[in-house]
């Protein structure tokens, strides 16, 4: 085999472009950037006074959807988060003297496993031996080229990854908590309280009783300014107009099938005779038939039931071979389906409870048992299945160390190849109902012959349930005269109350988005909201990518980069002071209430008790999450009742019944080993957000797609 093949299959390569080098090419230097750039000049980004080229950004983006099926715009973004990690990252490296050589690439490269069993990177002992790596390297270098340059980009990922390694562990090392901050994490997590409350509802004050301004509004917008801030968006409306097939449309589409069907006589208008055309139902040229008629193509493999459409899938295995059934509507598609041929009980279904070893194939680490031991074990389960006490579900469920234990160790259905040989034969050969014990490479299998099934090809002639072209022309026709029409008088408005047309507005859109509510993958629209040229009134019709038909939008607001006014969170406001207005009111009606007791002499009140209140777990039985009254009880003394305290739904009065505070530990190194193994798992992520909050980040993304 070629060196660049062998090098495809390695899974480090795999691993590095998915993981956490999934485009480090974008600091590798792997590609010139020779494109051609005919538009803006700006770089995609400046992170820090650095350049991020627009060119090799491209190739990513491309080669990402290629790789990926993305979107476009989920390919920029993807592209754009590992780019700015990456870029922040080495300037971070770079900054503070941190780098990366033959022992780090080694490390990382010895942790894959496909790489460590490869026979190829094996010394004679049948060892991985990494001097055997390098060799193989150099000799791509001769042998391979192109592969050797690939290999070459995708050191620069291993090493990118060895650098990030060494930054983390160099955090951790510097990282810590002290033993009084463990012991109040300690208690954070476990200390608990029980206590009697009243909720009184902020609904309990009509709303009638309560006025806000838009000076109070203004005001405190102007006070929380941290908390509206908004980056630029466009609003719009629109008013869509799909290519919906009509009735005459799908008759003709049937029609058009049946037509398929049987033999036809036709005349011939240039040799003046007639013509047989052969149908499906007799034709011996299957696949030149399906290719000539069909939208989708020929599929010579056999399939199982559960494969077909479920409405239908029954009707189709239920014919004889040659027969042909439909039209019939399959999701997008009208169908006639003919079929071909049969594999009788071929498709298996079975239930098993497997007892692994210690050894066997995917035998996770914590069995520990031997094969002797399994084996004794497995017939004991036998022996509990065939005894019928228990079913057999509730002993997969409880003795199965297979993935299917949760399941009642139901597998599915399943074909030659799909399961491990020995248990294939087993299900095989036996009759539904059958139960017996099977050894495989994974263990020993107690199986349960569940079903059996036939296998079927089946040849469709598929045609797509679309529009004709006089119904998109109507359609064309509809929308653009709607948008000469909207345009003309300057009234969106009116003219689709003229028409009866629902108009739909779309809120917020930001300068990267793509998907908008009722308008899935519609970059186009929203490029053009944010165009310089477009104003507010601007009207356009769109063609619709990916679904047919046209929308016809209008730009109704531009929102820059500033703290959002009244007419955007007007209504979060003043939903906002209205609750802080009526809890000012709920202490002035209650406020000479001092017990639980009278304050549920308002027969609407009532006194809840909740035990082992967390402030981990901040919730209130019977009123959900409140994190700040909740808060606010572990500040208080036993016995004692609390003033009122305004939560998320209402007023509270509380009683602390009792605080249960957990014994403290003699020695928290525990403790504190696994708290801070718990905070690692995020602390990549929490360290580039850091890094990245503090950087100076200009984002031309907009400009280029």
């Amino acid at each position: 085999m070629a060196v660049l093949g062998k090098i495809r299959q390695q899974s480090i390569i795999l691993i590095l472009v998915i993981g956490m080098a999934l485009f480090a090419f974008v600091i590798s230097g792997v590609f010139d950037g020779n494109s051609a750039n005919n538009g803006p000049t700006e770089p995609i980004a400046i992170v820090n006074e650095e350049e991020i080229d627009v060119p090799l950004f491209r190739q990513m983006v491309e080669q990402t959807e290629r790789t990926y099926k993305y979107s476009t715009l989920q390919s920029v973004n993807l592209v754009w988060n590992q780019s700015l990690r990456n870029t922040i990252f080495e300037q971070e490296f770079a900054k503070l003297g941190i780098d990366a050589g033959k022992d780090q690439l080694e490390q990382i490269i010895s942790s894959d496993d496909a790489v460590v069993n490869n026979p190829s990177f094996q010394n004679e002992a049948g060892f991985f031996d990494f001097g055997v790596f390098t060799d193989y390297i150099a000799q791509m270098r001769i042998q391979e080229p192109a592969a050797y340059e690939n290999w070459k980009a995708q050191e620069k990922s291993i090493i990118g990854v060895a650098k990030q390694k060494i930054y983390l562990d160099l955090i951790k090392s510097s990282g810590g908590i002290t033993e009084a901050e463990a012991d109040a994490l300690y208690h954070f997590e476990n200390d608990n309280i029980n206590l009697e409350y009243v909720q009184i509802p902020f609904n309990v004050i009509p709303d009638s009783l309560v006025s806000v301004s838009d000076a109070e509004i203004n005001q405190y917008i102007k006070k929380h300014e941290i908390d509206f801030r908004r980056e630029t968006n466009r609003n719009l409306h629109f008013v869509s107009f799909s290519e919906n097939p009509t009735k005459e449309d799908l008759d003709r589409i049937r029609l058009r099938l049946e037509g398929l069907i049987d033999e036809q006589i036709s005349y011939n208008d240039v040799s003046k005779l007639t013509d047989t055309i052969e149908g499906f139902k007799k034709t011996k040229n299957i696949i030149d038939f399906v290719d000539q008629h069909s939208e989708v193509s020929f599929d010579s493999v056999y399939r199982a039931r559960g494969q077909f459409n479920n409405e239908y899938a029954d009707i189709l295995f239920g014919l004889e071979i040659g027969e042909v059934f439909g039209p019939y509507r399959d999701g997008r598609y009208f169908k006639i389906s003919r079929l071909l041929d049969r594999k009788k009980n071929a498709s298996l279904r079975a239930s098993h409870i497997l007892i692994a070893y210690q050894g066997a194939s995917r035998a996770s680490d914590n069995i520990t048992r031997t094969k002797e031991e399994a084996k004794i074990e497995a017939n004991r389960v036998l022996r509990m299945v065939r005894r019928g006490k228990n079913s057999f579900e509730e002993l997969a469920a409880e003795y199965s160390d297979g993935p299917s234990y949760n399941r009642g160790g139901d597998i599915g259905f399943f074909q030659e190849g799909q399961m491990a040989q020995e248990f294939f034969k087993y299900v095989n050969k036996n009759k539904v109902g059958r139960i017996g014990l099977v050894e495989t490479e994974f263990g020993f299998h107690i199986i349960k012959v569940t079903d059996k099934d036939d296998l079927a090809i089946i040849a469709d002639v598929a045609n797509e349930a679309i529009a004709s072209d006089q119904t998109a022309n109507e359609v064309f026709r509809r929308a653009t005269t709607f948008e000469i029409e909207s345009n003309d008088s300057n009234n969106f408005t009116s003219t689709s109350e003229k028409y009866n047309y629902v108009i739909r507005p779309v809120k917020n859109i930001s300068a990267l988005e793509e998907n908008m509510p009722g308008l899935f993958n519609q970059r186009q629209i929203v490029r053009w909201a944010f165009e310089e040229e477009t104003r507010i009134g601007d009207i356009k019709r769109f063609s619709l990518n990916g679904l047919g038909g046209y929308a016809v939008v209008q730009l109704t607001g531009i929102d820059n980069k500033g703290i959002a006014g009244i007419d955007e969170v007007g209504s979060e406001v003043r939903n906002q002071i209205i609750q802080n207005k009526k809890a000012a009111l709920i202490k002035k009606q209650y406020g000479d209430i001092n017990t639980l007791e009278a304050l549920v002499e308002d027969e609407s009140l009532s006194i809840e008790t909740a035990s082992a209140v967390n402030q981990k777990n901040p919730t209130l039985v019977g009123a959900g999450n409140e994190p700040y009254v909740v808060g606010a009880a572990f500040a208080m003394v036993e016995g004692n009742i609390s003033g009122f305290i305004q939560g998320e739904r209402g007023m509270y009065k509380l009683k602390l019944l009792k605080v249960n505070e957990a014994e403290t530990l003699k020695n928290y190194d525990e403790f504190t080993k696994e708290y801070l193994q718990k905070a690692s798992f995020s602390l990549l992520e929490n360290v580039f957000q850091a890094l990245e909050s503090s950087a100076d980040i200009d984002d031309n993304r907009a400009i280029y797609y």
